[in-house]
């Protein structure tokens, strides 16, 4: 804003009275807009009073009145229902749903939940020790205490008002919260036994629906045994689905969008390009840039045409901007003597090789190359560039078959048989240089491994990582709250790796959709400072690729 132009000349002084007066306020002005709108107003704000309507109207023109009754004031709530509207639904859970997510009770909205004093005895069961189950049981215990703190004048729990679940500041949970206080007795199928805990839970839901004929009665539980029998007594169950991130794995992000056939029709009139350090840049505008996300790839291949490859690397209202890649695919550019074999590799070590990029996730197949291309790039970028101190790895201890028991050794000789894939790959490193001879190779190898800590995925909590290349393998068994637990570490200059394949899941209630890879990947993407590829072919040999198919 400029400013405004000096002074010609010198200022006189006021007087008292005059500057009274312009300090005074002034009413005439100020009540100009409110006179103008009386004086325009009255008419139409007295017709919507119908007594004065039909003082003033003569009859004949009173029939038009009821076709126009507020017509859009009506059709403007109910085009939108309220949340409230309609009997909320009560929601049984079981013990299994508040030790998978503590924070579970409040995730129905505005419906009620229901808690069976079995589930009470079952969480006080499980709430010793220090495994991830005991510390969501705590978890839960903490959470009903502060409910249950909020008690009337003679400090009871009112049983049949229920406890509004958003006392303690969780305002999305509009429903309330129900404990059983009164045996509910209910006749099973002799087939069940009375003792067990899951039928028992059974019952209080058949007593429910008896007892509230006109409200729908769900269980939640993640047994699926447990439901099926619910559906076998014609009881409504369902799965508690609020921990999944996807309803269907396929939807989950790719990383990679191909260009239609039309592309430079369509946007080559109105395109920019330029070349800035030796990539060429371009800048379209058009209906495709809604449906890319920052950090994405494009492609466009077609015969008889030079191929596009590019990085959305900036988004600024209806307009993008396109970066082309190196070509990593050619010897020249080769990452610790590796080279990409296909199209995603090139994406994928174009986002390891970015100093830029602080979160990488990469997905695929087994063979497709992950954990080769992220140690090449690591140790390209540790040893060679000098841009991080260590390359510092983790996995989930997670065995496929029957636990083998304890290891012996130090945390680094206990973590030495879940690495096998990092020596596999750490051979075919060492192989790519020729020309060092049995002991440059020997010395090249002892100077890597001292640049490679293997670290526990138990002792993690708390550590900050300053300048570190973290490579978290087989991140497809974290649960959501450990892959946050592990991204926090992260302090300046450290760049982590997740790597994955959602088809080999081992952890129990683990699934694709409720994966921590899958919520880190679709949380992150979209970020200027994260990237995710999914490798879509395996280059580890053809019997690999066939039986990864066909099995």
């Amino acid at each position: 804003m400029p400013l405004p132009k000096p002074p010609a000349q010198k200022a006189s002084l006021l007087s008292a009275a005059e500057f009274d007066s312009q300090a005074a306020p002034r009413p005439e002005k100020r009540s100009l807009k409110p006179a103008a709108a009386a004086e325009v107003t009255p008419q139409p704000l007295e017709l919507l009073d119908s007594r004065v309507a039909a003082a003033v109207l003569p009859p004949p023109k009173t029939a038009p009145t009821p076709r126009a009754p507020a017509a859009p004031a009506v059709a403007r709530p109910r085009s939108k229902p309220a949340r409230g509207t309609g009997p909320a639904k009560l929601f049984v859970l079981d013990t299994n749903v508040l030790m998978h997510d503590p924070m579970s009770l409040f995730r129905f909205d505005e419906h009620d939940v229901f808690l069976p004093m079995i589930t009470l005895e079952e969480l006080d069961n499980h709430k010793k020790g220090l495994s991830e189950v005991a510390r969501n049981a705590r978890q839960v215990s903490r959470n009903l205490d502060a409910l249950a703190s909020f008690t009337d004048a003679q400090g009871n729990i009112d049983a049949k008002a229920g406890i509004p679940l958003n006392k303690t500041g969780h305002k999305d949970a509009g429903g309330k919260l129900f404990f059983q206080t009164t045996l509910l007795d209910v006749d099973l199928p002799a087939g069940l036994p009375q003792g067990k805990a899951d039928n028992q839970i059974l019952g209080v839901v058949r007593a429910l629906r008896e007892q509230q004929p006109g409200r729908d009665v769900v269980l939640v539980s993640k047994d699926i045994n447990m439901r099926v029998k619910a559906r076998a007594l014609g009881l409504p169950a369902e799965d508690y689905f609020n921990d999944k991130t996807l309803e269907d794995g396929d939807l989950l992000y790719t990383g990679v969008l191909p260009l239609p056939a039309d592309f430079w029709e369509r946007h080559g009139k109105t395109m920019e390009s330029w070349s800035q350090g030796g990539h060429t840049f371009y800048r379209i505008s058009g209906p495709l840039v809604p449906a890319l996300l920052i950090n994405q790839f494009v492609y466009l291949e077609s015969p008889g045409a030079a191929p596009l490859y590019a990085r959305v690397t900036e988004i600024t209202g209806k307009t993008a901007v396109l970066k082309t890649l190196r070509d990593y695919s050619h010897a020249k550019n080769a990452v610790w003597g590796v080279t990409s074999r296909n199209r995603e590799q090139n994406f994928a070590l174009n986002l390891l090789m970015d100093p830029e990029c602080d979160f990488i996730t990469l997905t695929g197949t087994a063979g497709s190359g992950k954990t080769l291309m992220t140690l090449a790039a690591g140790l390209s970028q540790v040893l060679d560039e000098r841009r991080y101190t260590e390359i510092i790895v983790t996995r989930v201890t997670v065995p496929v078959g029957e636990d083998i028991g304890f290891l012996p050794g130090d945390e680094q000789e206990k973590m030495g048989p879940w690495m096998g894939a990092l020596d596999d790959n750490l051979e075919v490193l060492a192989r790519t240089d020729t020309a060092a001879g049995e002991w440059g190779r020997a010395a090249t190898n002892d100077l890597v491994r001292s640049k490679i800590k293997i670290k526990s995925l138990n002792f993690m909590r708390g550590r900050t990582f300053l300048n570190k290349f973290v490579i978290i393998d087989e991140a497809q068994n974290l649960s959501p709250k450990q892959m946050k637990t592990l991204i926090t570490r992260a302090g300046p200059g450290t760049k982590i790796v997740c790597l994955g394949n959602l088809a080999q899941i081992d952890t129990p209630y683990l699934t694709e959709g409720s994966s921590g890879l899958t919520y880190a990947v679709d949380r992150f993407k979209g970020w200027p400072h994260g990237g995710h590829v999914t490798l879509a072919r395996g280059e580890r040999s053809r019997l690999a690729d066939f039986a990864s198919e066909v099995l």
